[in-house]
């Protein structure tokens, strides 16, 4: 940079050392503000703040948790920007997507007065569920019941597997037992 800075000057400062060491310590001044400027943009933009995330959540009235990761932090910031609005099937998948495995499917039981939550991209539950479960609880009609639903491995999808491969898999993978009275 200090070279493009010696265009600007007269051919006759192009040999002085002075002017060569006066631009090369003005180069670095300048790639120290073009880092800062470059690290204070990244304070308006969710995915690369990161010390600005307080003020993401004080202002959206999120629960400030500093003790957590900053890409949950993030996931959470989302989605509560995601909730805002009429309540729809769409706005409740959009929510969900801000969070890891987070693919959903939303059907609708008006008659029952509730939807149903269908989790589509992971076997289990999901990491960051009650997050999760707590962000749509925030948006929903109070008058509506949420129900979750998870998919799991079923028995002809684990009689295909051999023993190493089960072993291989957690336990999530597999539907929880739940004995029927």
């Amino acid at each position: 940079m200090h070279q493009k800075l010696m265009k600007y000057l007269p051919s006759y400062y192009r040999k002085s050392k002075v002017m060569k060491n006066l631009t090369q310590s003005q180069e670095e001044e300048l790639q120290e503000l073009i880092k800062k400027i470059g690290e204070k943009i990244n304070q308006f933009y969710i995915d690369t703040a990161d010390h600005s995330l307080e003020r993401w959540e004080k202002d959206l009235g999120i629960s400030i948790s500093n003790e957590k990761n900053l890409e949950f932090r993030r996931s959470v910031i989302k989605s509560k920007l995601r909730g805002i609005g009429t309540v729809t099937a769409n706005l409740l998948e959009n929510v969900a997507q801000s969070y890891e495995k987070g693919d959903i499917e939303v059907k609708e039981d008006n008659k029952y007065k509730k939807f149903i939550i269908r989790f589509i991209d992971t076997l289990g539950a999901p990491p960051n569920l009650e997050d999760l479960k707590n962000a749509i609880e925030e948006i929903k009609p109070a008058h509506l019941i949420v129900d979750y639903q998870f998919k799991y491995l079923i028995i002809n999808e684990v009689q295909k597997l051999t023993i190493g491969e089960i072993q291989q898999r957690p336990l999530t993978d597999f539907s929880p037992f739940v004995p029927i009275i």
